[in-house]
This record gives structure tokens, C-alpha cells and sequence, in this order.
């Protein structure tokens, strides 16, 4: 009976040891490249990405390549190696990829530009990302509604930053933006007093907000010693914190002085914490949690070989073929419904704003 026993055992072993192996052999390998650690958002992304494909029974590797274009395709090319599956990127520069994803395409990877599109390559599957140039609008009547342009005479100076120049997004956001405020600017209502206008002039590369910081210095040395700035457009959090130090260096918000209109992106917990302070007016909340889980399920109905849901087929030209899209909705934020979109979602808590 024992032997019978030890037998089965033994047997038992064997059988749920190459299910084990097989089921590893059939487990998919998601790689995600994320650009930096610098931004929370990032961070908060390829964590949740991480999170939503373990739970649906991936591998997921996550790499952040600290802003470095070089770093950023050693890794994609170590990963490609590694023989994932899927590749999920966020790129520094979107047209810098080709070669690497030429790779990963001879070996049957499944790519997804992940909320910046890829250029000049056809070999990117699909693009998951926000609707850009409604953030864009969101950004330009946030202005208008911050200083009442439909209603007020002016004429209100403003100045205005761009992203980075190599993020295809920066033009997206500039230019939905400006579809609201170039009317003001032409009727003279708005003045650009700087003059610098175009992404060609006002982007700000890597996003960086110690660059931004250094030309809102230079600006107001420049243009305004005797004017009052009323309004920035800063599309990213960090470029508006930036600004926001540089505004404080000279003065404003004080009472004599008050802060112009400033407006963000991302929703960041610094920004939010500015918004309650009154230093910031706005910014734009894109869920990233919902843009990671949507991402999956594109990647899971792909590997699936289901129909892959998108629901923009022709916005989004990479410059070789128009890349099949996801567009996810994006809010404005302010003082008014800041607990409601971001606390009561769970996104962030009122302890970390304290």
C-alpha cells in the first residue's frame, strides 16, 4: 500500500512538474520601456502596467532609461534578446527607434507606443495614448476661463512654453491649445509681449523645468520690468513649477502682485499641493491607471489574435503609415473638483497632499 501510495506520488510530482514547465514555456513576456524616473507619472505608469499584466498571468520587465536616447535602445535591444513578447514603449525621442524595432519586428514582437508615437517606422502595432490636442483645448480654455476672456476687454499679456520638441505630443498640446487662444492674440486681446511664439521657438527640450525656470527669468527681465504677465501656458507640471519659482523671484504672489494664470499637466502631487496653495490655477488629469489597463487589453486581445480595440484610425501619421490608435479622455483640474477627480478616485490621498 505504502509503495502504491509513494508510487502515485511520484507521478503526481512528475505530471505537475512539466505542467509547471509548460505553463512557463507558454507564459507571455512583456517588456516596458518607461523614459524617466524624473516625472512621478512615469513612474506611476510603468508601475500600474507592471501590476495589471502580472494579475493577467505575464512576465513583465520594466526599465526606465532616465532620459538617455542611447540608454533607452540598449535596453529595448537587451530586451528583444531576452525574447519578449510584446514591447510597450514610452520614447524619449520617437524617431530614434527604427533600427532597434526593425529587430524586434524579425523576431515577431508585438509593439505598442505607449502614450508617445513612434515615428518613421512601420513596424509599431499600435498606439495607446490620451486624446493630445483635446489636452491641448482643455489647456487653451483654461486660460480663457481663468482670465474671463469672453467677458473682460484686456488687453492680458501671456507667454507661452511648449514641450519637447522631440515628444510628438509637445505639437499636439501646442497646437490645441492655440486653436483656443490665437483668436485672443489676433483681435489683441491676448499679448504676447516676448513676441516668442511657435514650437519652434517656445518648446522645451526633455521637459525640463530648470530650463523653463531660466527662460521665464529671462522673459520677465526682458519684456515685463514695468508689464504684468497674466497668464502661462506650461503644458507639463514641472515646466509650470519652474515658472511658478521664477514668478515668486520677482515678486508675485503677494498681494500687490498677484499670480497670473498658470496652468499644468499631469496632475502631479507638487502641482496639486500649488493649486490648494493658490500659486498654480490648473492642470490637466490624464488617468494613467486607465491608460495602463487599456493597454493590456489591447496587448491581450493581440496575443489573442482577437479583434484589437481602438477607436482612432486616422489621426496619428508616424510619418510611414498611420499607426492605429486608443484615445483616452483627459480633465481639467482646479481648486473646485481637484478632491473629486483625484482623491475620491483613489489616484492620490489627502495625506500625501498635506
Amino acid at each position: 500500500m505504502k509503495r502504491s501510495i509513494v508510487a502515485v506520488i511520484l507521478v503526481l510530482s512528475v505530471l505537475l512538474g512539466a505542467f509547471a514547465a509548460v505553463s512557463a514555456a507558454d507564459q507571455k513576456y512583456i517588456g516596458i520601456s518607461m523614459p524617466t524616473k524624473s516625472s512621478e507619472r512615469w513612474i506611476i505608469d510603468g508601475e500600474s502596467m507592471v501590476k495589471i499584466f502580472e494579475d493577467l498571468g505575464y512576465k513583465a520587465e520594466l526599465q526606465f532609461a532616465e532620459d538617455d536616447i542611447p540608454n533607452q535602445i540598449a535596453q529595448i535591444e537587451n530586451m528583444v534578446a531576452k525574447g519578449v513578447d510584446v514591447l510597450v514603449i514610452a520614447s524619449i525621442d520617437g524617431s530614434t527607434l527604427s533600427d532597434v524595432l526593425s529587430k524586434a519586428k524579425e523576431s515577431g514582437i508585438l509593439v505598442i507606443a505607449y502614450d508617445r508615437l513612434i515615428t518613421k517606422t512601420p513596424n509599431v502595432d499600435y498606439y495607446a495614448t490620451f486624446d493630445n490636442f483635446g489636452v491641448g483645448v482643455i489647456m487653451g480654455s483654461q486660460i480663457e476661463e481663468g482670465l474671463d476672456l469672453k467677458n473682460q476687454d484686456g488687453p492680458f499679456n501671456i507667454e507661452l512654453f511648449g514641450g519637447s520638441p522631440d515628444d510628438t505630443n509637445s505639437y499636439y498640446f501646442y497646437d490645441g491649445a492655440m486653436s483656443v487662444l490665437q483668436p485672443y492674440i489676433d483681435s489683441g486681446k491676448l499679448v504676447v509681449q516676448s513676441g516668442q511664439t511657435g514650437m519652434e521657438t517656445v518648446g522645451t527640450l526633455r521637459w525640463d523645468g530648470a530650463v523653463a525656470q531660466s527662460r521665464m527669468d529671462n522673459l520677465l527681465s526682458a519684456y515685463y520690468t514695468d508689464k504684468r504677465v497674466d497668464a502661462v501656458l506650461a503644458p507639463y507640471d514641472g515646466l509650470s513649477r519652474g515658472v511658478i519659482s521664477s514668478l515668486r523671484g520677482v515678486g508675485y504672489g503677494t498681494e500687490s502682485q498677484p499670480w497670473p494664470v498658470v496652468i499644468g499637466q499631469d496632475a502631479e502631487v507638487a502641482s496639486i499641493k500649488m493649486i490648494i496653495a493658490g500659486e498654480q490655477t490648473y492642470t490637466v488629469f490624464k488617468d494613467t491607471r486607465e491608460l495602463a489597463k487599456q493597454t493590456a487589453a489591447m496587448v491581450e486581445a493581440a496575443l489573442k489574435g482577437e479583434e484589437v480595440p481602438v477607436n482612432d484610425t486616422a489621426t496619428y501619421d508616424n510619418e510611414v503609415k498611420v499607426v492605429p490608435s486608443y484615445l483616452l479622455t483627459p480633465y481639467s483640474v482646479d481648486i473646485n473638483n481637484y478632491k473629486e477627480l483625484l482623491i475620491d478616485s483613489g489616484y492620490m490621498t489627502e495625506d500625501q497632499l498635506k
